[in-house]
């Protein structure tokens, strides 16, 4: 983190020979405290009000203008938001320079871009055979963008849909919730949004979770726009990320797919700013000041006047409660077109007729009715998916008597079942657990609460339940989608498909059946996003499913998340999150803070900070197991975490309030980490 009391503008002389490259947004040098460090020059004065020996420039790095006002601006914004300094933001929004891609420049229009890999859908040589590479930035489906009349059917499903596309055609700045209908294909849809930003003379940016759906609309962009669309993402190399993104900020690429650093994206004439399935907790930024991808992206738009939409199969409570506060609007499908769209959905046990039928259907992993859909979906040609939580053979085990979770007697890790070498475990051998954490194997495990040596299984992983499949299907391929062994894709045709969650592949035409296995693995988690993350999960999964197919929930049918899961509305779960959660005190109805270190550390920065009047403290508690330590390396210091809560109006005040105490703390050079993480993702 950068020292907070040295977050300001500083004033240096311009000698005459960097007169003419000097200019706002540089690349510099400067003598800082006797150091050369980097900085960017932000404005030129004629002025100064420093009283002091002035100093001059080292040196202008480049004459590129990296830093754009809009995105100084914003990075500002963000700060102020999250408690942070501009630098820690800045050092988020502007990649590092690579000086040999800097002063060769973009690739030639027409040669391939080095930094797509081959047989990326959005390379340059499968655009060409497919011949879309001089595709038009003003064709959709052979249509003009422009004519709005002639807008894509598939946004005529959706309630105000042609107006909403007649709008971004438009320049306005409208912003909307869109909940997709199951099946739909979302990625070409934002790639359609995207185009009609592009033919009204404005860029967009398209946020998703992770690479796999930014190659998915990536394609897509390239086969409406051609060369001007781009990705952005992490695991790019600094030559190919600074090539992309110069070409963005040069504008030869007007429309950017990336994950959630690309929301910084300098996208000149911004239109659209989108983001794809904002639940998805990849969107949060472990590196300080910790912002959310979907709080950046909503400020963005917010103060650049560009249009923004929340796009997902789910609904967070935290974009339910922008719809409800009018700053943006639904568009939803009527009731009529998602019944027509939407796969029927059922819960074991959820009549009393089922129940007599097959009175232990909710007590079974895999009840028989699931196993009548998954035939009668092979014998008609269609595969299966089944969806589990966790990877792995028998990835957690409790005690058979009291049920207590087993745990490691070494490094207090869970213990595991593990695989063994061949990747099946014959059920007739026992094997002896061992540790998830250091490896080590337990033979002798006793449990230390009633003594008993007796383990089971709390989940069953995604191998052990292909093996199980495997048996109870002899004739069917049994294919797995998990890990570092992910699927994209499946052929159609008769097969068996076990995916773990957020990995289950797409196939041409649909699943026959879904089967969502150890539901209570997502819903019994102690988590305040558990249940909105379940369904989130669910619905991804079921929307894979062709209209006429089945998904079959293995969950008990009278939870709420489970109904909305049957009925299919994740507009109605997320409200009465809002609601549940304004009843309690959670985000998003109030602004939460939690201030991670040593007592000493907490207790110094909450004595020079100047709270609101109404703000709650809480705490302190222990820093929760999953929770990563403020501190680099391994410390004997004790880490606690306190919470402060205060009404959302109130947020700024807090927020510039933490600001103030860290700037007085940073003077003291303490050396006693700190971190302070405004609304975090997961509280504890």
């Amino acid at each position: 983190m950068s020292p907070a009391h040295l977050d300001r503008d500083f004033d240096y002389l311009v000698p005459p020979e960097f007169d003419d490259i000097a200019q706002p947004g540089v690349r510099v040098r400067i003598r800082f405290a006797g150091r050369l460090v980097d900085g960017y020059l932000l404005r030129r004065l004629a002025h100064t009000e420093h009283t002091g020996k002035m100093v001059k420039l080292e040196r202008v790095v480049s004459a590129e203008r990296v830093l754009t006002p809009e995105i100084l601006d914003l990075a500002t914004a963000v700060a102020h938001r999250y408690a942070g300094t501009r630098a820690d933001v800045l050092r988020l929004a502007v990649p590092p320079r690579h000086a040999r891609t800097e002063n060769g420049g973009t690739a030639k229009k027409g040669a391939p871009d080095p930094s797509v890999p081959v047989g990326d859908p959005g390379s340059h040589e499968q655009r060409q055979e497919s011949g879309d590479h001089e595709a038009s930035p003003h064709t959709l489906d052979g249509s003009s963008v422009e004519n709005v009349p002639g807008a894509p059917e598939p946004w005529d499903r959706y309630v105000h849909g042609r107006a909403f596309l007649a709008a971004l055609g438009q320049g306005k700045g409208v912003r909307a919730a869109w909940q997709a209908l199951p099946g739909e294909d979302w990625a070409r849809r934002l790639a359609e949004l995207a185009a009609t930003v592009v033919g009204a003379g404005r860029s967009a940016i398209l946020l998703v979770p992770d690479q796999r759906d930014l190659d998915r609309v990536l394609a897509e962009c390239a086969l409406l726009l051609g060369d001007s669309a781009v990705g952005l993402a992490a695991g790019l190399g600094p030559a190919a990320r600074y090539r992309r993104w110069l070409a963005v900020l040069r504008g030869s690429a007007r429309v950017v797919v990336g994950t959630r650093a690309a929301v910084f994206a300098p996208a000149a004439d911004l239109g659209l700013i989108a983001v794809w399935d904002d639940g998805d907790d990849t969107y949060a930024e472990p590196r300080a000041p910790y912002p959310h991808a979907r709080e950046v992206a909503m400020l963005r738009a917010h103060e650049s006047g560009a249009a923004f939409v929340a796009a997902g199969f789910a609904r967070t409570a935290e974009v339910q409660a922008v719809v409800d506060s009018g700053w943006a609007h639904d568009l939803v499908a009527d009731r009529s077109v998602l019944r027509k769209h939407t796969p029927r959905i059922s819960a074991p046990g959820d009549s009393d007729l089922a129940l007599e039928r097959d009175p232990i259907a909710r007590a079974v992993r895999i009840p028989g009715i699931a196993f009548a859909a998954a035939r009668s979906a092979l014998k008609e040609g269609a595969p299966v998916l089944v969806q589990v939580p966790r990877r792995g053979y028998v990835p957690a085990l409790a005690c058979t008597k009291c049920r207590t979770p087993a745990r490691c007697r070494h490094c207090n890790g869970p213990l595991a079942l593990p695989e063994t070498r061949g990747g099946r475990n014959d059920p007739n051998v026992a094997h002896s657990p061992s540790c998830r954490w250091c490896g080590i194997v337990e033979a002798g495990f006793r449990c230390p609460v009633c003594a008993s040596r007796a383990l089971r299984a709390v989940v069953i992983g995604a191998q052990r339940t292909a093996e199980e499949l495997g048996r109870a299907f002899p004739d069917v391929p049994i294919r797995g989608s998990s890990g570092g062994a992910l699927l994209d894709t499946v052929e159609p045709g008769p097969q068996v498909v076990v995916a773990t969650v957020g990995a289950e592949p797409t196939v041409r035409g649909g699943y026959g059946v879904a089967l969502l296995l150890d539901s209570w693995a997502l819903l019994g988690r102690a988590d305040l996003r558990a249940g909105e993350d379940a369904l989130r999960r669910w619905m991804s999964a079921a929307a894979l499913v062709r209209a006429h197919g089945q998904v079959i929930v293995m969950a008990e049918p009278s939870i709420p998340t489970v109904q909305a899961l049957v009925r299919w509305d994740p507009v109605g779960h997320a409200r009465a999150e809002v609601d549940s959660r304004a009843e309690v005190g959670f985000p998003p109805a109030v602004r939460l803070v939690a201030i991670d270190g040593s007592t000493e550390a907490i207790a110094e920065l909450l004595s020079t900070a100047a709270l609101p009047d109404h703000v709650e403290v809480l705490g302190p508690v222990p820093l929760p197991p999953f929770a990563r330590t403020p501190f680099a390396g391994d410390s004997p210091v004790e880490v606690e975490r306190m919470i402060l809560r205060v009404d959302r109006r109130e947020g700024a005040a807090l927020s510039k309030a933490l600001i103030t105490a860290q700037a007085i703390r940073s003077t003291h050079r303490t050396d006693a980490p700190l971190r302070v993480q405004i609304d975090p993702v997961d509280i504890g």
